[in-house]
């Protein structure tokens, strides 16, 4: 091992422990929000996550679960660290590459390199290295149980190893990586498929190695051969294997006879069987290309038989079973990600794009007796002519998505988006703002953490922004700094190694544009996704470290001692990775983060024992599965996630004993609910029932799918509807007042039935298995919303609901103008006070980013408001002002900043005399809209929606302070009002 190679390996490990000591500093203790409480418990307990799954992933984090040693409150935090020694090692290996590619630079061996030829090189990986350490979307990945980090470590090791194997010459130890390579593709396929992107690029470098006579055409062949290669891992391995071991198993089974799984065996025995042989075969005639080429494959479909784990464990039937993928069939469904639908590609229609025509797609089978049945196919539209368009970028079947099309490219109503519509919202908004912005948020800086927050530059560093930005955690200004050492890196690498940069260039662009176009982002996302392009980020920041040694050439006139030169352009490298880090430090420390977990123990702990609580998406229900699976807390309450409830395996689950929960009390049979069956009950209004309907009267007719209540759609088949818009559901008295369900003051309000007017819209089957169970459980459990659901998932009931903390129960009284559920403040103080945590809220030195200060501070914020007026209207003066005090105390503006909620705690502070208080918050909120509004005046910024809230917090104020008395203090505020009150159009 030569002088250079010793350093080079050492270094690399000090930058891999200044990493490691990076994230395992600010990772999070517990769970985060997303995705991450599902696949916590999906690790500890091995069980079946969202598809496609990621079971390598899986099985890692189940290995670190381990560490735990028996504490299930520390699982978390060691699944937690998976991520962090994946990106840890991922950028020890991203340095290796750094200072393999940077030789190439030198056009130098490494016997022949000087001192100052190792400084450099080392110099460049530690710069690029570290550049990637502290960038701001590696960061967030790498200290949460997310797969992007263990995804980005597969990217690392095998653009790494493609670069090793370019420098051998022994053919056999060269093939041998090749294999190894092979392996590593195939293990990343499960945790995720990023990695596979990087293929035709990486193909490239055979190509250089291998070719003596280098040409664009030679080259262009290398390219479409690597996406060939890619196209046959992600659709002709990834799912279709398992569709050809499908289309055995049903003949197999339907027309031979045989038993469930028969066809399936001999699939894979004659598909391994063969591939043995070809082995065999290639050995026996000496053919090295064949040879490795099977043997690769062999190695990839190694690495893919980590995903038997999920039709094992889904064999089981454990708690978390998404999808239920027991079969092959079932199987094959997972891994294409058929629940969520697709989005047309290369051609196809557009968001103003009507259906004329559905035709049979692909039949669905279902096990139905000893035989695979025909339930249903798979639609095929037929669009109007004109209307579809190459490359489209503008298609959604979401509801809210057209109007946000018009909007952003100013088409009026039934105007057709032209080919220019369609690429200008490609370049502006998919590429410009979800790519474009992302990567100027990595190596030039970023606004805040807000929601579309935008860039800085440098100039921007003189600007007077408002309190919420300039206080906010994640205003981070790099000074292009990154950037431009980036650019260097490219110059250099274009006068020196253009073959390099093309393959780099290629790379950076499969793992971003690319990507872009490939997944035709929707025009508005749940949450940003910064994360999925990190590849493209790990690509320029092997740039930026190229650029240590441009500024070294750059410095050459000046400083002519080369190792002085060297140490100088390492020392100016530096600079940049420090700044991020030391930037982003306060961001990205998630040290002392509890809340996604207390959020979750809060909502639990607001039912009743023994309840069903309906959730909605994923914040409201992962963090849910996290707490119960995990660390076994209030596994009696059933969640029971609306958005999962229109799927029939989902519906069966919950028609099971989970841990202390009973089965769900569902009369509906499986074949009432099945796949394609009652997925959208329409509203047709039957004369006869136009005054209403019976709740269980009306379950008894969809399950005995009585032709009363069915119509016939275009297919022929019967469908049942939605007779009312009203419904009834008779009270056996005497029984609710038997289980002791209600407050004493209550009592009078109950009756015989309760009616209520559920609308003439359609049902979903989602809710159509929520008014069976209504229906169905007689007031024996406890029935409980998630107070974060949407108006419309609550069937129009709130009238009928009490509010106990984070979630309305539903009771058979109706209280008048209780439109928004009334408080049980009894029930609610107990919970709020006694039974919620509130961990490290109250620390200004933990970081809360936008998820936080979304659902769960307004939840927290609305509970106490609700809890607090009624508790005064009762004239509980005493209780009305500890509740107060202690939600000002444990979210103090100092941690979780006031918002609009917290304008409304004015008027309660005057009320119990807290005036000192109220003014103080009175101030600081009307201060800080008027920044925000004269802000975006002068700088073009304006967001209606935004506006309207600081316009809503200064109205709230003035409106207090008036009927507090305070009339002075009123009319200062009320100017502040004024002058901006005529800028916007209100409501809007």
């Amino acid at each position: 091992m030569t002088r250079y190679n010793r350093f080079n390996n050492l270094t690399g490990w000090i930058v891999f422990a200044i990493a490691f000591l990076t994230y395992a500093i600010t990772v999070e203790r517990t769970a985060s929000f997303w995705d991450c409480g599902e696949f916590i418990a999906c690790a500890f307990k091995l069980q079946v996550p969202h598809p496609p799954g990621a079971p390598f992933f899986l099985l890692i984090g189940r290995l670190f679960s381990l560490l735990a040693l028996g504490d299930v409150t520390q699982v978390a935090y060691w699944v937690n660290m998976v991520s962090v020694l994946s990106s840890a090692f991922t950028i020890l290996f991203l340095f290796w590459t750094i200072s393999l590619l940077g030789l190439k630079l030198l056009r130098k061996k490494e016997a022949d390199l000087t001192m100052a030829d190792t400084i450099l090189l080392l110099g460049a990986g530690v710069v690029g290295a570290l550049a990637y350490t502290w960038s701001d979307s590696f960061w967030f990945s790498a200290v949460e149980a997310e797969v992007y980090g263990m995804s980005s470590f597969f990217t690392a090791i095998v653009i790494w190893a493609v670069f090793k194997w370019e420098r051998i010459e022994d053919p056999a130890a060269e093939n041998r990586w090749l294999i190894f390579i092979a392996y590593l593709v195939g293990l990343s396929i499960g945790v995720h498929l990023l990695n596979l992107v990087t293929i035709p690029g990486l193909a490239l470098v055979y190509y250089y190695k291998k070719y003596r006579k280098i040409t664009f055409f030679g080259g262009l062949m290398a390219f479409i051969a690597g996406g060939l290669i890619l196209v046959i891992i992600n659709s002709g391995i990834i799912p279709g294997l398992p569709s050809l071991a499908g289309w055995f198993e049903i003949k197999f089974v339907n027309i031979l006879g045989l038993p469930f799984g028969s066809g399936t065996i001999f699939f894979i025995i004659a598909f391994l069987g063969a591939l043995v042989y070809g082995i065999r075969y290639s050995q026996i005639k000496q053919n090295a290309l064949l040879n490795t080429a099977l043997l690769s494959l062999a190695f990839v479909l190694i690495g893919y038989s980590c995903y038997l784990l999920v039709l094992v464990r889904a064999n089981y039937n454990p708690p978390i079973n998404e999808n239920n993928p027991d079969g092959t069939l079932s199987f094959v469904s997972y891994l294409k990600r058929e629940q969520y639908g697709s989005r047309p590609l290369l051609y196809g229609p557009t968001f103003v794009s009507r259906p004329i025509k559905q035709n049979r797609g692909a039949p669905i089978y279902r096990k139905q007796g000893d035989k695979y049945a025909i339930i249903d196919y798979k639609p095929e539209y037929e669009y109007e002519p004109g209307t579809s368009m190459l490359l489209p970028r503008m298609y959604s079947t979401q509801s809210n998505h057209p109007q946000l099309y018009r909007q952003m490219q100013g088409l009026a109503e039934g105007q057709k988006p032209s080919m220019a519509d369609n690429i200008g919202f490609m370049l502006k908004y998919q590429i410009g703002h979800m790519y474009w912005r992302y990567f100027m948020w990595n190596f030039v800086g970023r606004e805040s953490d807000e929601e579309g927050a935008g860039n800085l530059l440098p100039l921007d560093a003189a600007k007077d922004f408002p309190y919420a930005i300039s206080h906010n955690k994640a205003h981070d200004n790099f000074f292009m700094l990154p950037f431009l050492l980036g650019l260097l890196g490219i110059v250099i690498q274009y006068f020196r190694r253009r073959r390099d940069l093309l393959v780099l260039g290629l790379l950076f662009f499969l793992t971003g544009v690319a990507l872009v176009v490939y997944l035709n982002s929707p025009p508005t996302e749940p949450r940003e996704r910064d994360y999925i392009y990190v590849g493209s980020y790990y690509i320029f920041c092997i740039w930026i470290g190229f650029g240590v040694i441009s500024i070294a050439e750059g410095i050459a006139s000046f400083v002519k001692n080369a190792t002085a030169r060297a140490g100088l352009a390492t020392a100016l490298g530096l600079i940049v990775p420090a700044i991020m880090g030391f930037k982003g430090w306060d961001n990205h420390d998630r040290s002392n983060r509890y809340h996604s977990v207390d959020f979750a123990k809060n909502l639990l702990s607001s039912c009743a024992p023994n309840a069903i609580l309906f959730t909605g998406g994923d914040n409201d229900t992962f963090p849910l599965w996290y707490v119960q699976e995990t660390e076994g807390f209030r596994t009696d309450v059933r969640v029971c996630n609306l958005s999962l409830l229109g799927t029939d395996w989902y519906i069966d689950q919950m028609k099971r004993q989970t841990y202390e929960s009973e089965p769900l009390p569902i009369s509906l049979e499986h074949d009432n609910y099945m796949f394609g069956k009652n997925d959208i009950v329409p509203f047709y209004e039957i004369p006869g029932v136009k005054g209403g309907i019976n709740l269980k009267e009306y379950m008894g007719l969809v399950k005995s799918e009585n032709k009363a209540i069915q119509v016939p759609l275009t297919s022929g088949d019967m469908t049942s509807i939605l007779p009312s818009s009203v419904l009834f559901l008779p009270v056996d008295v005497a029984n609710v007042n038997k289980l002791g369900i209600l407050k004493p003051d209550m009592v009078p309000f109950l009756r015989d039935s309760i009616s209520w007017t559920i609308g003439k819209n359609d049902l979903y089957k989602s809710d159509l298995i929520m008014l069976d169970i209504i229906a169905t459980n007689n007031w024996q459990r406890p029935i409980y919303f998630s107070s974060t659901l949407a108006g419309s998932n609550y069937l129009n009931l709130k009238e009928y609901m009490q509010v106990e903390g984070y979630a309305y129960r539903l009771l058979p009284v109706f209280v008048p103008n209780a439109t928004d559920g009334y408080v049980n403040s009894d029930i609610m103080y107990n919970n709020l006070m006694t039974k919620m945590a509130w961990r490290e809220l109250n620390n200004p030195n933990t970081y809360y980013d936008n998820t936080f200060l979304g659902s769960p501070v307004f939840t927290a914020r609305i509970a106490f408001l609700r809890l607090v007026g009624q508790l005064i209207a009762e004239n509980k003066m005493d209780k009305a002002k500890l509740a107060l005090n202690k939600i000002l105390y444990v979210m103090p503006d100092e941690s979780i900043p006031y918002d609009q909620i917290t304008s409304n705690y004015i008027r309660p502070l005057f009320q119990l005399g807290e005036d000192k208080k109220a003014l103080e918050i009175a101030d600081t909120m009307a201060s800080r809209a008027d920044e925000n509004l004269d802000f975006a005046k002068e700088n073009g910024t304006s967001n209606q929606r935004d506006a309207n809230i600081d316009l809503y917090i200064l109205q709230t104020i003035v409106n207090s302070l008036r009927e507090s008395g305070k009339e002075e203090a009123a009319k200062k505020y009320d100017a502040i009002f004024q002058k901006h009150i005529a800028g916007y159009n209100v409501g809007q």
